[in-house]
């Protein structure tokens, strides 16, 4: 493959927060009726000013920045302070021992340790595991280190108490050769969570076939009502056969400082701050402080933070199983939701692009998380609550002009 084949195959234009640089293309002959007015809401990605970040973030990071050049250029790993902090607080909210000083790694954002992760475990021919519908990424940077990719479907829509994870062909899918499995848990875009049975049969099949798992664990803290949750490293899984993916971004609205924490195999650790250190050196180093307010939040904080998403949550399903033709899980965990749309007169993406236009509502199309999920589209919903339901009824009601 030639090195402006493999860019093009990336495309990004469609992915969250690039909305802007969508084309919009010749909508006119498909565009019916007047403009819904409205208060813009882009479902894209959170809204930092709905949901402000954790107390005590700015004070913590203008620390980071009066401690200077200590702070600013820590080992490639981060600083071993902050991982010393966060080591007996991860090992609590997961189940497992974290190694602070061989076993994990700060990276800016958790997109950069799964950058880190995916190119520290995959090499060109290399086959591996991906979930569809999963984060839009997974597929990307799977390409880009030129592996080898075997889908495994997750029926989420049609299942209760699980997420639906197609269990026979991740086998198959490791007696095929793959060597590396890689998901979310809380699905991305669905919001379900995978259930303790899932979970142990993933550690076990692992186990069984020598494959190194990358769990993306990112939303695991915003967990709904009655929703049981069971972390992968718990299981009986080889710890040198897992990677877990987490940070204090999307939950606690930290996005904007750009954090991510990878932990696990020391190997495989290793071998990400190597590529770190040619990447971007470090995550940032002002920023690493802010750490220090993760899973130390003040009391009462974090359950009222669910709280809020959950009353969201609820009233945007409401919307969407009110009008016929809609398909939608109850999301689990995160804030996601991932409706299929009815059949509709106009393309997925389209229709995206249509909603954008006539509604002021921007979503992401659910082509950017499996080809087979063109009906779909993802929102974000950690926005304001009124304007997040008006959003949604927008939505229905173009969904509604455009019904084929």
């Amino acid at each position: 493959m030639t090195i402006q084949a493999k860019f093009q195959r990336m495309g990004t234009d469609a992915a969250p927060g690039q909305e802007v640089r969508q084309q919009v293309g010749d909508l006119q002959s498909l565009l019916h009726g007047e403009k819904i007015e409205g208060r813009q809401v882009d479902f894209s990605h959170g809204d930092v000013d709905a949901f402000t970040p954790t107390p005590g973030s700015f004070e913590v990071f203008s620390a980071g920045v009066e401690a200077g050049g200590k702070q600013a250029y820590t080992e490639y790993r981060g600083d071993i302070s902050v991982r010393e902090q966060l080591a007996p607080a991860i090992a609590s909210f997961t189940g497992a021992p974290v190694d602070a000083a061989d076993g994990m790694i700060l990276t800016p954002g958790t997109q950069g340790a799964l950058f880190l992760a995916v190119a520290s475990t995959v090499a060109n021919g290399d086959k591996v595991a991906i979930v569809q519908p999963d984060y839009f990424a997974n597929r990307k940077l799977v390409e880009f280190c030129e592996g080898q990719m075997l889908p495994v479907q997750m029926d989420y829509l049609n299942v209760e108490g699980r997420a639906g994870l197609d269990l026979g062909q991740l086998e198959d899918a490791f007696k095929s050769g793959a060597k590396v499995f890689l998901f979310s848990n809380p699905n991305n875009p669905a919001g379900v969570v995978y259930s303790r049975e899932e979970i142990k049969s993933i550690a076990t099949l692992a186990s069984l076939y020598g494959a190194t798992v990358i769990v993306d664990q990112l939303y695991s803290r915003l967990l709904y009502s009655g929703v049981d949750y069971a972390h992968l490293r718990a299981e009986a899984i080889d710890a040198e056969n897992v990677i877990t993916i987490m940070g204090p971004s999307k939950t606690e609205s930290l996005s904007g400082y750009r954090l991510g924490v990878a932990f696990g195999s020391k190997a495989i650790i290793t071998r990400m701050e190597k590529l770190q250190a040619i990447v971007s050196l470090r995550a940032g180093g002002y920023s690493q402080a802010v750490f220090r307010t993760w899973f130390n939040e003040p009391e009462g904080w974090m359950a009222q933070r669910v709280r809020e998403h959950e009353a969201i949550r609820d009233d945007l399903l409401k919307v969407f199983r009110a009008s016929e033709g809609f398909a939608v899980r109850t999301t689990e965990a995160g804030s996601y939701i991932f409706p299929q749309l009815p059949k509709l007169a106009v393309s997925g993406r389209d229709f995206v692009r249509i909603l954008r236009l006539q509604a002021s509502v921007i979503v992401t199309p659910g082509t950017e998380f499996s080809p087979f999920s063109d009906s779909s589209v993802r929102l974000n919903f950690s926005q304001d609550h009124a304007a997040a339901v008006a959003a949604a009824e927008r939505l229905v009601a173009l969904v509604d002009r455009y019904r084929a």
